[in-house]
């Protein structure tokens, strides 16, 4: 297998500070490639072998690349240090097919094309065809493009099940404008809003029909298409403009 000059990894990570008591005085930094190998042998059980192919590295490179980071995190919890996951010598998967089963394909932060000047990005939280109920959870959202207030083209994208803390970022980085859901907590409306995307929570049922409401304007707090739901109290649509765009 042809090398990489750079290791490629998947994904880079969504935290990148963790701090011990001590604060931040004492810092060991993890290469973002050091993060990627401990990633996939110790998490996703990978061979180093296995890890080497993914990251487009030689296998003694793997192991070297995975020893240095297992020693930073051996000292950092012995010696009471904090880690920051900053920098290294990688690129980023583009999705091909020769790193087999990679997390890019599920990963949507900038898996889309820019959208034009006069172009609306819908998105909506998804599960088999309908509003799936809780945001925090949402593995797909059906992303919507809107053009004269007429859908142009949908595609459905995984969110990698990453945390609610980070949904936010990932839509952002997607250009949504509107995200349309059910059940949502007040710390991710939060976070939407200081994204500059419009909410519309308390949705139900398919999602095609979702979207068209919401276009019509009736997709509205007031409205039983936008209702609010028993197993999250306090999920109104109203005061972030739900159903006018």
């Amino acid at each position: 297998m042809p090398k990489c000059r750079k290791r490629r990894i998947c994904r880079e990570p969504d935290y990148v500070i963790f701090q011990s008591e001590n604060g931040l005085d004492d810092v060991t930094t993890l290469t973002v490639d050091e993060y990627e190998a401990i990633r996939q042998i110790d998490m996703e059980g990978l061979s180093q072998e296995e890890c080497a192919k993914k990251m487009c590295v030689a296998r003694t490179t793997a192991q070297l690349i995975y020893n240095s980071a297992r020693k930073k995190i051996a000292e950092s919890i012995v010696l009471g240090k904090s880690i920051r996951i900053e920098g290294g010598n990688y690129i980023l998967c583009d999705g091909s097919p020769c790193c087999e089963n990679c997390c890019k394909s599920t990963q949507p932060v900038n898996y889309m094309q820019k959208k034009g000047e006069n172009v609306m990005r819908i998105a909506v939280t998804y599960e088999n065809g309908e509003v799936f109920q809780h945001f925090g959870r949402t593995e797909n959202f059906k992303i919507y493009e809107v053009e004269n207030n007429k859908i142009v083209n949908s595609q459905v994208m995984g969110s990698n099940g990453i945390g609610h803390g980070a949904l936010a970022g990932l839509l952002s980085g997607n250009q949504i404008d509107v995200l349309i859901c059910g059940g949502i907590g007040g710390g991710a409306q939060v976070a939407l809003a200081n994204a500059g995307i419009t909410l519309c929570s308390g949705a139900s049922g398919d999602t095609d029909k979702a979207v068209e409401a919401y276009l019509r304007g009736e997709l509205t707090s007031a409205g039983a298409t936008c209702s609010h739901h028993s197993h999250e109290e306090g999920h109104a649509c109203g005061n972030h403009g739900c159903g006018h765009h």
